[in-house]
């Protein structure tokens, strides 16, 4: 019977404020905003579901884990509004309970428009894990599993201050097509050799027909599985094919997205119990494990050529780069890279490290999620996580504080 992988991205960004050309100077961000949305999902989700999470780890005594992915901006606004949501996952991972996993500090697209800065977030986040957690991160999942062949290459092919690999394993989606009939549930090479290394990393994929039936239907009652009890979604995990059923999802399903009132965190502490009836020897496992017990010379290999992501059906960048917006805000902000580096080489300038933390900011992949002009369901929920009244405001206010950035860097 294969062993679940419970994985949930936490993230917030800095929204905008809706900055006019006739602005001058930060701030950039709506602090009033971006903490009472904070506090509501503390509310909501952090609180209530880490706390569930802490329960059933002591209730399994070590068959219960989960993994997390934590991006640097969200623990900026955790630690000043909802500090005891850290102390939660601290708490967690204390148990053993909790894998962390590395991730682009600002949950950006930088990997696609420079790997300099994509490395240097890396780094940024790791040392915040350590610093927060104790935990240094062996596992990667790019910002809203991003991911292709090149990615694996670079990913894999880098080291730590000790000349070993940094990475064992990276988490992506489970794209039909690409799979080719095959099952998601068994661990997975890239199809290419890494340079110095002698073993074989390995892909963990995610479920999404399983993943989503959480993320997205649970509380749809117009779907012909509802209700989804903890007993039924059991059974249908026990009877995936593989060695492992990969759930990946937003941390925010339990209680932001599908609220309470759907019996979402009852499912949750139900679930665990209900898949162990049906097997008492098995296991929630985290990637870290499941690469260790699965993983191996002789793993297939899962090519992907293209860049795929779990956003949208397309599975693709188009929720991000899908529109002229989109693709001139990016390049314009990635534009910024060198001036704003430039301007702060000097570690003791203080203004110059305000203004690259404000760049860095901009780079949070949100910003072009917010101008999509996609219709029907996803659009829907790109219009759900919008802070603006059209895309097009979206674009503005992103256009318009880069007009500024530029300015503070005298160019």
């Amino acid at each position: 019977m294969p062993c679940p992988v419970l994985y949930f991205q936490l993230h917030q960004p800095h929204r905008l404020r809706r900055y006019s050309p006739f602005d001058s100077g930060p701030p950039y961000f709506d602090d009033a905003k971006n903490a009472e949305i904070l506090r509501k999902v503390a509310d909501k989700c952090y609180r209530p579901a880490t706390r569930l999470l802490i329960d059933l780890a002591r209730r399994f005594e070590g068959r219960f884990k989960v993994a997390f992915s934590i991006t640097g901006t969200a623990i900026e606004q955790l630690e000043a509004h909802a500090p005891d949501v850290i102390g939660h996952v601290r708490e967690l991972a204390r148990m053993g309970a909790c894998e962390l996993l590395s991730e682009t500090y600002h949950h950006s697209l930088a990997f696609i428009h420079s790997r300099a800065e994509f490395e240097a977030q890396l780094a940024l986040h790791t040392r915040t894990m350590e610093q927060v957690f104790g935990q240094t991160p062996r596992v990667f999942r790019n910002t809203e599993l991003i991911y292709a062949d090149e990615v694996a290459a670079h990913v894999f092919a880098m080291t730590d201050d000790t000349g070993r690999p940094r990475f064992k394993g990276i988490l992506c989606e489970g794209v039909t097509d690409l799979l080719a009939g095959r099952t998601p549930g068994v661990v997975y090479a890239p199809p290419m050799t890494i340079p110095g290394r002698t073993d074989r990393p390995g892909l963990l994929l995610k479920n999404h027909r399983l993943s989503d039936d959480i993320a997205f239907r649970f509380g749809d009652r117009q779907w012909g599985q509802w209700p989804l009890t903890p007993a039924k979604f059991a059974s249908w995990l026990a009877h995936e094919p593989g060695h492992t059923v990969n759930l990946f999802m937003d941390y925010e399903t339990f209680g932001e997205h599908q609220w309470a009132d759907t019996g979402i965190f009852q499912f949750l502490w139900d679930l665990p119990g209900a898949f162990f009836e049906i097997d008492p020897a098995a296991a929630f496992l985290t990637p870290t494990e499941a690469l260790a017990r699965f993983g191996g010379p002789d793993t297939p290999t899962y090519a992907v050529p293209r860049y795929t992501s779990w956003a949208d059906r397309e599975r693709d960048l188009s929720a991000w780069q899908g529109n002229a917006m989109q693709q001139d805000a990016a390049a314009v902000v990635f534009a910024l890279e060198g001036p704003v580096k430039a301007r702060a080489a000097d570690e003791s300038d203080e203004e110059g490290q305000k203004l690259l933390a404000d760049w860095r900011r901009l780079t949070t992949s949100d910003h072009f999620y917010y101008m999509s002009v996609k219709g029907g369901p996803e659009g829907d929920v790109h219009a759900y996580f919008r802070p603006y009244d059209s895309p097009y405001d979206a674009f503005i206010a992103l256009r318009n504080v880069a007009a500024d950035v530029r300015a503070r860097c005298g160019t």
